[in-house]
């Protein structure tokens, strides 16, 4: 379908299948990518690395330039194009990097009773770029970019446990409560996705994004970078299971 051309957020699409995000850049900033992402596990945890070239993974067995919803096309920083497929951009000397995705573990979020906000409302995930600075990796540095999930203070210590549980798959929140404490300034703008509701009995909590790589491209300026378009992934072909850690 998203290779015909459908266009949408794929939050509680495909359930049970991992989502991933995508960054792809030329080979001569491959291994500064490769270490940011190790240097920044909370918000990079990486999934897959495509060889040189390739418009597949081992765990995305379809075509990276046509199978995902909507994309981004940077030049220098610069966001210059936002098409439905890559085909003309694609370059031969591209490393493709997936990153996990916490779409992943929205379904043990519902399964454990705890609503998820963004789904209620059927809009895309609220993202935001932070003050928070990542760790950063040779030609590449940039702000931490995070998801936010309201939920009832009582019910905080609930979510943490769940998605604790999904490490490789930005696992428990990064911050919960005060956004202006992480820098944003206004919690209904968020700079990716759209607002949702904050009831005045719940709290937001935040989760270290995929999205991260893009904010690094867009403040060290690489020559050109191809990602997703925010909460418009990579629909894998790898199980949720495959990155729950068991309870003991």
């Amino acid at each position: 379908m998203f290779r015909a051309g459908l266009r949408t957020p794929t939050a509680g699409w495909c359930r049970g299948w991992t989502q991933a995000n995508l960054i792809a850049v030329p080979s001569d900033l491959a291994y500064d990518m490769l270490l940011y992402a190790q240097r920044n596990p909370k918000a990079c945890p990486l999934l897959d690395v495509g060889d040189t070239g390739s418009v597949s993974t081992p765990l995305m067995s379809g075509d990276l330039r046509t199978d995902v919803p909507a994309y981004r096309v940077f030049e220098n920083g610069e966001l210059i194009d936002e098409p439905d497929d890559v085909c003309a951009a694609w370059r031969d000397d591209l490393v493709a990097f997936l990153i996990g995705c916490s779409f992943t573990f929205e379904a043990a979020l519902l399964d454990a009773g705890l609503p998820v906000r963004h789904l209620e409302q059927g809009v895309n995930v609220p993202m935001y770029v932070t003050s928070v600075p990542s760790r950063p990796a040779g030609r590449l540095a940039g702000p931490l970019v995070v998801s936010m999930r309201p939920f009832r203070a009582k019910d905080v210590a609930k979510a943490v446990a769940v998605t604790s549980r999904y490490p490789a798959v930005h696992g428990a929140p990064v911050h919960v409560g005060d956004p202006e404490a992480i820098g944003i300034m206004t919690l209904g703008r968020p700079d990716h996705g759209d607002a949702v509701e904050v009831r005045a009995d719940e709290v937001p909590v935040f989760w270290a994004c995929g999205v991260t790589p893009q904010a690094a491209v867009v403040a060290s300026r690489p020559p050109f970078a191809i990602g997703h378009a925010p909460g418009h992934m990579v629909v894998t072909d790898a199980r949720d299971t495959d990155y729950v850690v068991p309870l003991t």
